[in-house]
């Protein structure tokens, strides 16, 4: 399909003399023609642009299950926190595949290096880098996932968005990406205690059919060594071994099954988040529905809480011995919305 343009005298042009000759008039006031031919639109490039998470604490993580290795770049964090390689190997070590019977085999010490943002033991300001070489890589395991696709993995989906794939591990998509979570969460939880005596603290509560009830541990008193305490990380004894069971019986069978964990934030700071978009549920959702083969996400009561009233959910505000404006029960899960009857949508 052509198009043509036809020219126009200039701004400020004299009228054509008349004494000139016939043949310039005609050259002067010819319309030029362009014909422009119809060109392909380049295939659409899909750009790989969601490995940064935050607004003013801005989290990047990178690396590949079997590549050099694995980190995070954190940007905003303020100067002057006290911060050493050792405060973040301790999450680290916590999350370190081959350290049980239940957990992954592979063999890393994820052992971890600061190469910015931190100068004589505390933090300048600057993009703090963190980086855990990989040195348990085995990517021959993987051959015959160049053929075939793992189900209910990435392999399938990476290949169809992007048209190629890192077939040693998933890449990207492997869980070895949470390195760079837990090394920025180090980080954070450094500069809440700080800030505002905030404690964070996580353990199972259900794995495949065992679960866990409400009532034998007290959220606002359970600690991290007893959370520590076995190698199921749940804080309950008796409940623990019937875990580590449930999970020994289908490992057995070279099977796997999944669970639930339970996340309980202590001291949280008052008005965090912002409507609508922003709230603080959403911002959460989103970072933990980021994370490998996670199906769901709730707040408080959660789904149960559709099996109350109104009247029967809310949380009754009271004023306590100190002054302070606390609520007697928390099936809201510590965040309130807009509206009282709120029931979270998420799990």
């Amino acid at each position: 399909m052509a198009s043509s343009i036809t020219s126009k005298p200039f701004l400020g042009a004299t009228k054509p003399n008349s004494s000139l000759s016939s043949d310039l008039q005609r050259l002067s006031f010819a319309s030029l023609h362009i014909s422009i031919k119809p060109r392909t639109l380049k295939k659409l490039q899909i750009q790989a642009a969601g490995s940064t998470f935050g607004n003013y604490f801005r989290v990047t993580t990178f690396g590949e299950s079997h590549g050099g290795g694995v980190g995070c770049i954190v940007d905003g964090c303020p100067p002057r926190i006290p911060l050493s390689e050792s405060d973040l190997q301790v999450d680290l070590d916590r999350r370190r595949p081959g350290q049980s019977r239940i957990t992954t085999p592979r063999k890393e010490t994820d052992t971890c290096r600061i190469y910015s943002g931190v100068s004589e033991g505390v933090t300048t300001g600057t993009p703090i880098h963190v980086f855990v070489p990989n040195t348990d890589q085995r990517g021959h395991d993987y051959k015959e996932m160049s053929i075939a696709y793992r189900p209910s993995h990435a392999d399938a989906t990476y290949d169809m968005k992007y048209g190629v794939r890192a077939v040693q591990g998933g890449g990207r998509s492997s869980a070895r990406e949470t390195i760079g979570r837990v090394a920025s969460g180090a980080i954070a939880k450094k500069i809440l205690k700080q800030f505002s005596g905030t404690e964070v603290l996580a353990y199972v509560s259900q794995v495949h059919q065992v679960v866990f009830p409400d009532g034998p541990v007290d959220h606002a008193t359970v600690t991290l060594d007893q959370i520590e305490s076995n190698i199921v990380r749940c804080p309950h004894p008796e409940y623990a071994e019937k875990m580590i069971a449930a999970i020994d019986a289908v490992r057995t069978r070279g099977d796997s099954i999944g669970g639930v964990v339970t996340c309980i934030v202590r001291n949280a700071p008052r008005g965090l988040g912002s409507p609508v978009f922003d709230k603080l549920e959403a911002e959460l959702a989103k970072a933990v529905m980021s994370l490998p083969a996670t199906k769901g996400f709730e707040f408080g009561s959660g789904f149960a809480g559709t099996f109350l009233t109104g009247s029967e959910h809310n949380d009754e505000f009271f004023t306590d011995e100190h002054g302070t404006v606390r609520t007697r029960t928390n099936r809201s899960g510590g965040i309130q919305d807009t509206y009282p009857t709120f029931i979270p949508e998420s799990k």
